[in-house]
């Protein structure tokens, strides 16, 4: 077996020897995005044109495919603090444990890190807060992930050119406040930008860059089922970020995007957001293939996932078949419904009467006209009724993220049922995680692989 390994990296070793380096790097990262739900989201674009088969999505269709294995250092089952870290440098580590060794005292230096010192311009964009776990990964140092503080200054100190995602957070460490990381971010030279618009007006004078969403204290980019006129996307943030680096062609550039949020409605076991988050992925990956056209010898393209969230299989109840095209009834997230229903509460200045929810489930889900309800979902979602109404708000908590009413949670669980969607959990699984390679040195991205692998091989193949 040592002998077989050994071969390998040898093998390896010559491949990328007499490669030409890639002079761009992009490298996607699908937060919760396993297997399944690359596979859901291609089946639901097929069944919504009344296909049986896959309509692929842009990454799909890479040439080069892999699977790697996503476990902490600790545990089989990863967090996304120790699967950042494995993603970002190449070393495995402890659950919550962010840019660091097990040993709680050296440092992991990130695949981000390397191209910055080898002189390239470097990105880290997230559709959550910048200063989440996942982009901490690729520039911060903590033994937890929930120093925020301490991170968004690590991320001001570490002098790459460009930020875009969430707002700064500062959840778990209440010692700071939000306002405390924008002055120090400030005074490392970083623009703010709030918004697509004013990075546009400041890019060209700018040093450095962090772009945020317009909205004030907006920790993360809306989801897509969600999104209005003029919000921020991943895909914008994909455009400034070329846009940015582009400035100095010559030096070349890494680039780290995070599809945050696929994690998010995995946790809520939301079938139809967690489909259009996919999407949405990939419509920013569809940006990154643009460029690769332009430069196809100097480019390389990854997209894998830290881990998968939800355990989400196409297949329910023991019946052999889908019913994917239901889901596109649904238009708010599981979210967006909770917070939607505490408006329609305060707006009729009393309890709503059932009448009143149920012609809302039929709007943002389509129940009873589009979806039809078996006697028992409808007896759910009436004792859903009362109990989120009648005794006071019952709530759910979906990891850290958010707070959903119980009415919402069943909604969603119904609609799983009516697509035959199935999840075994509402946490993170210990599944397989896609990777899929294109442009140069991209035929190294092949096979069964640990995810700390895929950095390793990019820093070689990229001669960082």
């Amino acid at each position: 077996m040592k002998k077989l390994f050994l071969t390998l990296a040898v093998a390896f070793i010559a491949i990328t020897a007499g490669a030409k380096a890639p002079k761009y790097v992009f490298y996607f990262i699908g937060d919760g995005m396993g297997t399944n739900e690359v596979a859901a989201a291609q089946m639901y674009l097929a069944d919504i044109e009344g296909e049986i088969g896959y309509k692929p999505l842009v990454f799909a269709q890479f040439p080069y495919t892999g699977l790697a294995f996503s476990y902490a250092a600790n545990t089989f089952i990863t967090d996304s603090a120790a699967a950042g870290t494995a993603l970002a440098s190449g070393k495995k580590t402890n659950s919550n444990m962010l840019g660091m060794l097990p040993d709680r005292e050296s440092a992991a230096e990130s695949i981000a890190e390397m191209a910055k010192k080898a002189g390239k311009r470097v990105a880290i964009g997230s559709t959550v807060c910048i200063n989440h776990a996942t982009p901490g990964s690729f520039y911060a140092h903590q033994v937890t992930r929930n120093n925020y503080h301490a991170i968004s200054t690590q991320l001001a100190e570490s002098g790459f050119d460009f930020f875009g995602g969430g707002h700064f957070s500062s959840a778990h460490d209440r010692r700071f406040d939000d306002g405390g990381s924008y002055k120090v971010a400030e005074d490392h030279g970083y623009t703010i930008a709030r918004g697509y618009d004013e990075y546009k007006a400041n890019a060209a004078t700018s040093e450095k860059m962090i772009l945020f969403p317009q909205q004030e204290g907006m920790e993360s980019l809306k989801f897509l089922i969600d999104r209005e006129e003029g919000d921020l996307t991943l895909a914008q943030l994909t455009e400034a970020a070329i846009d940015f680096l582009m400035k100095e062609p010559k030096k070349g550039f890494f680039m780290m995007m995070e599809g945050g949020k696929i994690d998010h409605s995995g946790h809520g076991n939301d079938a139809a957001t967690t489909i259009q988050e996919v999407i949405d992925f990939d419509n920013a990956i569809q940006v990154a293939v643009d460029f690769y056209k332009k430069y196809p010898k100097e480019t390389l393209i990854v997209v894998t996932a830290d881990h998968e969230t939800g355990g989400m299989s196409m297949g329910s109840q023991g019946q052999y078949r889908m019913n994917m095209q239901a889901l596109q009834y649904q238009n708010m997230s599981e979210d967006a419904f909770s917070t939607h229903l505490s408006e329609v509460a305060r707006q009729v200045g009393d309890v709503p009467t059932w009448e009143e929810v149920e012609a809302e489930l039929k709007e943002h889900f389509g129940f009873w006209d589009k979806n039809r309800l078996s006697r028992t979902q409808e007896d759910r979602l009436r004792t859903a009724y009362v109990e989120t109404f009648g005794m006071g708000q019952s709530e759910k908590k979906v990891e850290e993220y958010y707070r959903v009413d119980k009415l919402s949670d069943v909604a969603v669980q119904i609609m799983s049922e009516i697509a035959l969607v199935g999840w075994s959990s509402g946490a993170h699984t210990a599944a397989y995680v896609p990777v899929f390679a294109i442009g140069a040195g991209a035929e190294n991205f092949t096979g069964q692989m640990n995810n700390t692998d895929i950095p390793m091989k990019i820093k070689e193949i990229a001669k960082y």
